[in-house]
């Protein structure tokens, strides 16, 4: 299917969900394509050192993502709409995320063992639908299916109406709210901490 940049109604029901798992690499390649979703990204912000995450931008990181899904790691969910990928959205134990274990805004409510949704990215044609949503409930089914029983979410209070997507790559609240979330602690005006209680 080529990309184009015009927008396609869904329809939900066709829509379905997948971890991420080495037989999946090449639809998740197709979802980031070439710029690694933003800016050589691939994923691997929250889970290096600042100083690391730049270092290997591009295709250090796109490196890294690769062995850890070769590995078996938790990486996270892919959504398909009729069977193609369309949407990501970043699930793990808290730990494996080293960015945000050190980080002041986001640091540890408490010592009770979460996993965290941390990150987005929808294919451009199918934004501003409810898909982000959706990935978190299916996130929801997946950590359940790990044995979690709470999961923690990071979003960004929008500053307009109309922001650009490269700043709700963390999800915005009302999309947390929708799948069940509820604002536990916000250390920082714009960046709630939010938390699902299976």
């Amino acid at each position: 299917m080529e990309k184009s940049s015009e927008k396609l109604i869904v329809d939900k029901k066709n829509l379905s969900f997948h971890p991420l798992e080495k037989l999946r690499w090449k639809d998740f390649e197709k979802l980031f394509g070439e710029r690694g979703a933003c800016g050589g990204c691939w994923c691997m912000a929250w889970r290096l050192k600042r100083s690391e995450f730049k270092v290997q931008s591009g295709e250090g990181n796109k490196r890294a993502m690769k062995k850890l899904v070769n590995a078996n790691e938790t990486i996270g969910i892919l959504a398909y709409y009729n069977d193609e990928p369309i949407g990501w959205c970043a699930v793990a134990p808290r730990e494996e995320y080293v960015r945000l274990e050190s980080s002041k805004v986001l640091k540890r409510i408490d010592e009770k063992p979460v996993w965290s949704i941390t990150c987005f990215f929808i294919d451009k044609k199918f934004r501003r639908q409810g898909i982000s949503t959706e990935l978190i409930k299916a996130a929801i089914i997946f950590c359940k299916s790990k044995g979690a029983k709470i999961i923690e979410a990071y979003p960004t209070v929008p500053y307009a109406d109309n922001i650009p997507a490269a700043f709700a790559w963390t999800g915005i609240p009302s999309a947390f709210d929708k799948a069940g979330f509820v604002e536990v602690e916000r250390r920082s005006r714009t960046r709630p901490m939010m938390r699902y209680f299976i």
